[in-house]
């Protein structure tokens, strides 16, 4: 995450106050989100109570620049992104985006997450019902008025088009990777964190 974004302590980061209600019985629903690098977010989510699944992918080019190595590049329209399915009886859409904003990156900081740079790493939520357009313009408005990051969220708002799945090494790249040097210096302290500040959430 990057060190210029200042914030208050991660524990008293604010609720979403226009959160949808958890669902009276089990119902599985997804979320899309985009914030860097898809290794570090995916292991952030993949901790959290009521997550059933998370994939690694691209969104917002085409199927036929949807490979790693064209993203990286920065040539396609694509970020990285991960979708989550997640049961919202145990977890609503609101608390995933709080872990996203105040754990898995960095809102404030344009097209870029610590020293990846390119429009493949900006920060974007991608809303697939008008609900969750809803709590989501409403988390950003409420998190900027309210004065929790010393630099304007970055974030961007947009409809889901389509999420295109990730090359399968990409999957659970984190846990099946953890001496890899990025994931052990950037992807696991942001684990460390969430585990650290929020150890009710964890599944």
């Amino acid at each position: 995450m990057a060190s210029g974004s200042c914030r208050i302590p991660i524990p008293q980061f604010p609720d979403p106050a226009a959160d949808a209600p958890l669902a009276p019985s089990k119902t599985t629903q997804a979320a899309v989100f985009a914030g860097g690098c898809f290794w570090c977010v995916e292991a952030v989510f993949r901790e959290l109570r009521g997550v059933q699944s998370v994939r690694s992918g691209y969104v917002g080019g085409t199927a036929a620049t949807a490979n790693y190595k064209a993203v990286c590049g920065g040539q396609t329209d694509h970020a990285e992104a991960i979708e989550i399915v997640y049961d919202s009886s145990q977890v609503t859409y609101g608390q995933l985006l709080k872990i996203h904003f105040s754990v898995a990156h960095d809102p404030t900081t344009l097209n870029q997450q610590g020293n990846d740079i390119g429009r493949q790493y900006r920060s974007v939520v991608y809303y697939m019902d008008e609900e969750q357009k809803r709590v989501a313009e409403g988390y950003i408005q409420q998190l900027n008025k309210a004065g929790v990051f010393t630099s304007p969220i970055v974030t961007t708002v947009e409809p889901l088009k389509e999420f295109f799945e990730a090359e399968a090494y990409h999957q659970n790249y984190a846990a099946l990777n953890p001496n890899q040097p990025y994931i052990a210096y950037v992807a696991a302290p942001k684990v460390e964190k969430l585990r650290e500040s929020f150890p009710e959430k964890l599944g």
